[in-house]
């Protein structure tokens, strides 16, 4: 059995840490003397304050002998141990939390509760560190800096990750067929692939999905449950926040990401490296109905209707 010498006094750790950010808990009146230079946020002692510095420079000291991911501080630490041994389990779709309290929360995203609404846009969350995030789109708020290029971030996860384009850190491989992925969210998501399992069910019809995202998009365009986001210069709608921001480079006329075999510049990483494909000939996709090769997924995806088509064409 794994176990972790902070274990025992975890829960009551973890309480007082949770009650000292200000942006979750925003009616706690504790006084709050220590304040991060950075974020502006206060906490109550000068420890928190230290650990919480630790996410600004993406500094994570303490390592699983596990799977090898780091964290910044011991109870971190301690609290993604649980995850190994299974001991907070979602009886929906199996996942391993750090604690009951995240249990109890992620449990949310089965049922639907969403607690947390925007002052702004009144789009809903389920927990209230998701609606603090989400405020930052509106005030453009960006508070964790890479000390290596300067990039901000408006998550101390998006910070983390980033620090593995420095790195090159791969920590997580498929167990099916050996790929590498940057953060566990990838690994998981991408063994959806190989297993077939669809957890998210939609309460209103029989649709699952191997994703929370496309489940909470098909509630918004099917069902019309959720909040569309708005672009204000031309008022297209959308239903997914990232889908907005990468909008609104295009009006902004932003292309930050430059190919490196030619001058093209691009919006998102995404187009950045679809565009990679034309200057290689490595073909990694292939129809399943006549062993065709193409180099992208959405081609693969294209030819396989009208080769199936074709198919069942020629049968009758």
């Amino acid at each position: 059995m794994l176990r972790c010498a902070c274990v025992g006094s975890s829960n009551k750790v973890k309480t007082e840490a949770d009650s000292d950010d200000i942006s979750e808990h925003p009616r706690d009146d504790k006084p709050r003397p220590y304040l991060c230079t950075v974020c502006h946020k206060r906490f109550t002692r000068r420890h928190y304050l230290n650990v919480h510095r630790k996410r600004h420079t993406g500094e994570n000291v303490y390592s699983c002998t596990l799977c090898e991911k780091r964290f910044s501080s011991q109870q971190g630490l301690c609290y993604h141990m649980n995850i190994h041994t299974g001991k907070c389990k979602c009886t929906e779709c199996d996942k391993c939390c750090q604690s009951r309290q995240h249990l109890a929360v992620h449990r949310r995203s089965h049922s639907g509760e969403k607690h947390f609404e925007c002052t702004v846009c009144s789009k809903q969350f389920t927990r209230s560190g998701d609606l603090v995030v989400h405020r930052r789109i509106h005030s453009g708020e960006k508070p964790y800096k890479c000390h290596l290029c300067e990039k901000t971030f408006s998550q101390s996860s998006n910070l983390h990750t980033h620090m593995r384009v420095h790195t090159g850190d791969k920590p997580f491989d498929c167990p099916y067929c050996g790929k590498l992925f940057k953060t566990n969210t990838d690994l998981k998501r991408h063994v959806h692939i190989h297993t077939g399992a669809k957890p998210y069910s939609c309460r209103h019809c029989s649709q699952r999905f191997t994703q929370l995202i496309q489940l909470k998009t098909h509630l918004l365009k099917s069902h019309n449950e959720g909040t569309w986001l708005t672009c204000n210069i031309c008022q297209k709608k959308f239903s997914r926040s990232d889908q907005l921001k990468q909008h609104l480079l295009r009006h902004e006329g932003v292309k930050s990401y430059v190919c490196s075999q030619c001058p093209k510049h691009f919006c998102t990483v995404q187009e950045s490296k679809s565009h990679q494909l034309v200057h290689s000939d490595y073909k990694q996709f292939c129809c399943g109905l006549c062993s065709k090769d193409f180099k992208s997924k959405h081609a693969v995806v294209r030819h396989f209707k009208r080769c199936s088509n074709k198919l069942s064409f020629s049968n009758n």
